[in-house]
């Protein structure tokens, strides 16, 4: 969940709170610090990418590049993830994020104030099972480095979760190696979930 939009794409940022919607954690509350932009996947687009992807995330490994609130990261963190990145790069957010891991005792999530992109060039080639990737929509030039970033770190047969203010290129996804699986539009989200295709 990124940290800014433009005000078409903000009709739920005025809630001030978003729930972590199943698993462990479920119906806890995330504050929403009012930020200007700060824009929250909305609850109902969380529950069907979830549903989308199974409600156990038992032992995966999971990037959430621009995590704003955490919710997508601490969604799947609840649902069983067994390592959670949770990258942002506003330092007061990051500082919330924090405070939300330390709250719940989430011991496998790890928080890293820093750039999205960078981080998931960070790690290990194949070494990811779900990229999530909600960068800000007023900012479309992240949106290829941070595919090519994601599809190189998820492995084959994993997925990466995209969502943006326009449907995605599917010829620009396929030439990385990510097939379109479920897409939704809900308002001015659109959202995609990718699966990471074998490269041979």
């Amino acid at each position: 969940m990124s940290n800014r939009a433009d005000a078409a794409a903000q009709p739920h940022a005025a809630a001030h709170v978003v729930r972590i919607i199943g698993g462990q954690w479920r119906r806890t509350r995330l504050a929403v610090p009012d930020r200007p932009g700060l824009r929250p996947t909305p609850d109902r687009v969380r529950e069907t990418l979830f549903n989308w992807l199974g409600q156990e995330l038992t032992g995966w490994h999971c990037v959430d590049a621009f995590a704003g609130t955490g919710a997508l990261g601490l969604e799947a963190a609840s649902r069983g993830a067994a390592a959670v990145l949770l990258v942002e790069q506003d330092a007061a957010l990051a500082e919330r994020l924090r405070q939300s891991v330390q709250r719940l005792d989430a011991a496998a999530v790890r928080v890293l104030r820093g750039d999205g992109v960078a981080a998931l060039r960070g790690v290990a080639a194949g070494s990811v099972d779900l990229a999530l990737l909600d960068p800000p929509f007023d900012a479309a030039a992240l949106l290829a480095p941070a595919l090519a970033a994601a599809a190189a770190a998820v492995r084959t047969g994993g997925w990466v979760y995209l969502e943006s203010g326009a449907p995605a290129d599917a010829a620009a996804l396929h030439a990385l190696g990510l097939q379109p699986h479920r897409y939704l539009k809900a308002g001015a989200v659109h959202a995609h979930l990718l699966l990471r295709m074998s490269s041979s």
